[in-house]
């Protein structure tokens, strides 16, 4: 999917709770954040104060960006909503949260996580691949994190689970310059 996403439109990212243990992760995240802010592009995201999700949420508002979290009741209980947010949606469930932020949002993009982020993400492609929406869906694929995820893709596509026309829906990108041009590509 090549569709340009207007300035002034919420990217989704999705990212973990933990911030990992290169420090590459969270200058990533950090990064994004701020550049989002700086494109004129608001953030969707889980809600929370830590890891990642804390991280690229911080660095958004420090750069006067547009934050909006969206974090189930478990979470709020549990002390990890970030309080200092544009907005901060509270749900009942895992599964509203990942229903809020997809109509919220213009595109996708999947930083470094563990097994909720690989959740939100796989179940935004599937609604792709589904026709359920036709938005843009990319990994930042920092140092290389996502390359056993997409070797994963490649395998299931060439044992016939996905086909030849959805494969297209992952993009990637390695670098944020490269994910800016994912979400607003330039004409030749």
């Amino acid at each position: 999917m090549n569709a340009t996403v207007p300035t002034g439109s919420n990217i989704c990212v999705f990212c973990g709770s933990a911030k990992g243990i290169s420090p590459a992760y969270t200058e990533q995240a950090s990064m994004l954040g701020r550049i989002l802010a700086e494109n004129g592009y608001g953030l969707v995201y889980g809600g929370a104060r830590v890891g990642l999700m804390g991280a690229v949420a911080d660095a958004a508002m420090a750069a006067g960006g547009k934050v909006t979290g969206v974090i189930p009741q478990t979470l709020v209980d549990r002390e990890v909503a970030h309080t200092g947010l544009t907005a901060l949606h509270v749900v009942a469930s895992m599964h509203e949260r990942k229903a809020l932020m997809a109509e919220l949002s213009s595109a996708f993009v999947a930083l470094p996580g563990g097994l909720g982020t690989l959740d939100e993400f796989c179940e935004i492609v599937t609604w792709a691949m589904l026709g359920l929406h036709e938005k843009p869906c990319i990994l930042l694929n920092t140092g290389g994190y996502w390359n056993s995820f997409l070797r994963f893709l490649d395998d299931a596509a060439s044992e016939g689970f996905i086909s030849p026309a959805s494969q297209p829906l992952v993009q990637v990108a390695d670098q944020i310059p490269g994910l800016l041009r994912l979400l607003a590509p330039r004409p030749l």
